[in-house]
């Protein structure tokens, strides 16, 4: 029989997976004003102001510099490193014109046209990097 597992060691797994960001409770709390902003835009009047001036329409939410930072720069991989929800950001996705796999897509190191190749043959192969700090 095993003893107690040490809920911040099993959390702290979830941060060796190569190119996976778990969303957690930390996480969450840590994205939730930049979550907001994001579900904001889901009406028509807050895309039009957005676009008018993104960065006095981030003003107006509680996101952190580095927040509006990546924002910005639609880094989304800085995003989801800051809290950010892949289903949430989707809306600002969708205020730009740009679909969900173009988005994801340019969270990898492919072309567009080469993340829609592998994805249709069945995605990343699960051969490789297991392992951040392994490096396996």
């Amino acid at each position: 029989m095993t003893g107690p597992i040490d809920i911040h060691q099993y959390l702290a797994e979830f941060d060796d997976i190569p190119g996976t960001r778990v969303y957690t409770a930390k996480r969450a709390r840590q994205g939730y004003h930049l979550n907001q902003f994001a579900m904001s835009l889901m009406k028509d009047e807050n895309r039009r102001r957005f676009r008018a001036n993104e960065s006095d329409y981030i003003d107006e939410w509680k996101v952190t510099p580095a927040q509006k930072q990546a924002l910005l720069a639609r880094d989304y991989n800085r995003l989801l490193d800051l809290g950010g929800n892949i289903y949430f950001l989707a809306k600002l996705f969708s205020t730009d014109g740009i679909s969900f796999a173009q988005a994801v897509s340019t969270m990898t190191d492919m072309s567009f046209e080469d993340y829609t190749r592998m994805m249709i043959s069945g995605g990343r192969s699960p051969e490789g990097l297991r392992s951040i700090r392994e490096g396996r």
